[in-house]
């Protein structure tokens, strides 16, 4: 069966104050183990603001770090999910799923790509 990461896409300048509430940690919790006794799940995490980041960027030749934060980003990748679905449209669905958990004041985009095996 196919793999699919979704990267979770935030705005950090507009995260909910105080981070997600209970019962959306809640209904995430409930989903992910939805998905994990259905197979879809093979791992999924959060990821540490930028500020605690850096970016290497290979150029012509030279390497170069930038420690975080990233203030000309908007978008940054707050998350993921490793899914294994039977097709594109499954992964899509699941994704739908995760994003409905979240209340209406959250701006949540994912990115579904399928990992090119072996």
């Amino acid at each position: 069966m196919p793999r699919y990461l979704s990267l979770i896409r935030i705005d950090e300048n507009n995260t909910p104050e105080g981070g997600p509430s209970p019962e959306l940690m809640q209904r995430m919790g409930e989903l992910i183990e939805e998905m994990t006794k259905n197979g879809v799940l093979l791992d999924t995490a959060g990821l540490t603001p930028t500020a605690q980041g850096s970016r290497v960027h290979y150029e012509g030749g030279r390497l170069s770090v930038t420690d975080g934060p990233f203030t000309e980003t908007k978008e940054v990748i707050g998350g993921y999910a490793l899914l294994q679905a039977k097709d594109r449209a499954e992964a899509i669905e699941w994704t739908k799923r995760f994003l409905k958990v979240h209340e209406p004041h959250w701006t949540v985009t994912c990115e579904v790509r399928e990992i090119e095996e072996g």
